[in-house]
């Protein structure tokens, strides 16, 4: 038995449409791995900086320090992200 044309068409679109959805799932795992691989750049980079500000690290102050600068580095990316994607 031989597929109608329409048949074959809408096969075609949704093979098409699956090769697409792949294609996407894969850029984003592509790029969560650069984001992890630059948070933790980052990580690293401002704790060296704490322990170059802060004698030994500045301790438990040393550990506030950090996760407060974090917390507002988060807070402006995500503002800005916001102000971009309502932009669009």
């Amino acid at each position: 038995m031989s597929e109608n044309p329409e048949e074959k068409v809408n096969r075609l679109k949704a093979l098409h449409e699956a090769k697409d959805a792949v294609k996407d799932k894969m850029l984003t795992g592509v790029m969560t791995a650069f984001g992890v691989a630059a948070a933790l750049a980052w990580n690293d980079a401002i704790q060296s900086l704490l322990k170059v500000i802060l004698p030994e690290g500045g301790g438990i102050i040393g550990k506030f320090v950090y996760a407060l600068t974090i917390a507002a580095t988060v807070a402006i990316i995500s503002l800005r992200l916001g102000k971009i994607t309502e932009k669009k």
